[in-house]
């Protein structure tokens, strides 16, 4: 069902203010305090953490006693534990310390553990998104051409670290007459993911930023809406790893729409 003249801005104000609720979450992406990766700290202490660390292989090894404050689902820490790394949200973490939640984190066969903390500086400093929009001139139909087999490309992340990033195919979309296109991910639900840069990253944008189009219909048929393209995690701490876009992925056009940066912050 189409959405009407009158409707648009409606739904994208609820859009906007849903996303700013979940970014400034107690444990959304502001709260990153730290991604501490083992391999930069061979003695097994990570800054800030107490217990010792330790590569075990197919597991995370942690060694705490009950006066460093450690819980593991609610119970404290006791001797050595072995962790698999998190797949659910920040909230379902399984360790704790405090207020705190510990995130296990794994990345081409490297360990890592991220620190989210709702007192965080960056959260308490956060005033919201520059947003801009709606514009019915950003909103096009897309058409997804999956790959034959599935590719990775190594592309620079936000950290400084080269990493693989997986590829599913081609979206094609027309935009002010122009035709492009973007090499996209397809998530678990069948939804795409694209990161891509435009004539305005950097200047009055960040420096990229992420688009999620719906999953396409058995004729590859989606909607490209730029309106709806958002900052990446990095944009609100410095500690995510993001990828920048993949060859190909920046545009020439001028996508002076959607999340645009970080309002300016207030002292804390």
């Amino acid at each position: 069902m189409s959405t009407t003249t009158d409707e648009a801005p409606r739904d994208f104000a609820q859009w906007h203010e849903q996303r700013t609720a979940t970014v400034s979450a107690p444990y959304g992406p502001l709260s990153l305090t730290g991604t501490h990766w083992l391999a930069d700290h061979p003695d097994g202490e990570l800054p800030g953490l107490p217990g010792r660390w330790a590569d075990d292989g197919d597991a995370l090894a942690l060694t705490a006693a009950d006066e460093d404050g450690l819980t593991l689902d609610g119970r404290p820490v006791t001797g050595t534990v072995r962790l698999a790394p998190d797949p659910g949200p920040v909230t379902a973490a399984r360790l704790g310390l405090g207020e705190r939640r510990l995130v296990v984190l794994r990345r081409e066969g490297l360990w890592a553990v991220r620190d989210f903390d709702p007192d965080a500086p960056a959260r308490r400093a956060f005033t919201g998104i520059e947003v801009t929009g709606p514009d019915p001139r950003f909103v096009t139909g897309g058409r997804f051409t999956p790959y034959a087999e599935h590719r990775t490309v190594r592309v620079g992340n936000a950290d400084g670290v080269e990493r693989g990033l997986g590829l599913g195919g081609e979206l094609a979309f027309t935009l002010g007459g122009q035709e492009h296109t973007l090499q996209v991910s397809v998530q678990d639900d069948g939804s795409l993911w694209a990161v891509f840069a435009d004539a305005t990253s950097g200047h009055s944008s960040y420096r990229f930023r992420f688009l999620r189009p719906a999953a396409p219909d058995a004729q590859g048929r989606t909607t490209v809406d730029f309106n709806r393209a958002l900052l990446p995690p990095c944009a609100f701490a410095d500690h995510f790893i993001c990828p920048f876009p993949p060859p190909g992925n920046t545009l020439t056009a001028e996508i002076a729409v959607g999340e645009r940066n970080l309002s300016p912050r207030r002292d804390v």
